[in-house]
């Protein structure tokens, strides 16, 4: 699975997680950016995209995570 494959269907993620279809998902992105991006909205971010996209991360690389970006690298390297 390749970036223009994964970006749309993280799009849909993020509006339905945070509930806002105004976030516009891109490699920068970062739990900072995101009114409402907590500890527990970071939880079930997560375990929709392992959802959405058939994986499943561990602990260590979920504690790697800086961005959208390494998110997008670590779905790829998994699918």
């Amino acid at each position: 699975m390749d970036e223009s494959q994964i970006y749309p269907r993280l799009q849909e993620v993020f509006e339905s997680v945070f509930d806002d279809d105004s976030i516009q998902v891109n490699p920068a992105l970062s739990a900072s950016d995101v009114d409402g991006w907590d500890s527990l909205t970071h939880i079930r971010l997560l375990l929709t995209v392992e959802k959405a996209f058939h994986v499943k991360f561990s602990t260590s690389e979920i504690g790697k995570l800086q961005n959208v970006g390494d998110l997008v690298g670590l779905i790829k390297a998994k699918t």
